[in-house]
């Protein structure tokens, strides 16, 4: 892996996609000892943009049938979070009365979280789980539970599988940060 340039910013490499396969395989472990066997079919509701590379990846890891959702919120803006989270896209499917599993790319600042607990329980939500790839603890200071967390990192900027920076970067299946 090699330093990479996006616009005006340089990203060397951090975790590599062997790395991450291997956090998304114990993170779905852990989601499929839970699941696993239940009498309903669970909701994973893919948070987008960012969430797209991880929830493909753990969906083949799941070993029972669930329904795929979607919605994208906003709060981004270049390597700042505003603070504000709007919902851009509303939920795909009607959530009442079931049990939700979030995908998260990446838990920061945990504002997304805290919006989106808020939006399915009005949405009629009978439960709902947080499972994040990646986790900032350093940053996050909300009393949300994050039931599954596949990797702990910095509180520092990244890109590549999924996480993006002003939009670029999002393909990219390694992960890199900020090299300032």
């Amino acid at each position: 892996m090699e330093k990479i340039t996006l616009k005006d910013k340089t990203f060397k490499p951090f975790l590599t996609y062997d790395r991450i396969s291997a956090a998304i395989d114990k993170v779905a472990d852990e989601i499929n000892a839970d699941f696993e066997g239940g009498e309903d079919f669970p909701v994973l509701l893919c948070v987008l943009n960012g969430s797209i590379m991880f929830m493909g990846e753990l969906m083949k890891r799941l070993n029972f049938n669930c329904q795929v959702v979607s919605t994208k919120l906003t709060s981004y803006e270049g390597t700042h979070t505003t603070g504000e989270v709007k919902q851009a896209t509303a939920l795909t499917a009607d959530i009442t009365g079931r049990r939700v599993i979030v995908v998260e790319d990446i838990v920061d600042s945990g504002n997304t979280i805290v919006a989106l607990k808020r939006i399915l329980e009005e949405k009629g939500a009978s439960e709902s789980y947080i499972c994040t790839l990646l986790l900032k603890p350093e940053a996050y200071k909300k009393d949300v539970k994050i039931d599954y967390v596949a990797m702990e990192i910095p509180n520092d900027f990244i890109v590549g599988f999924g996480l993006d920076y002003d939009e670029y970067g999002r393909n990219l299946k390694d992960i890199y940060v900020l090299d300032e």
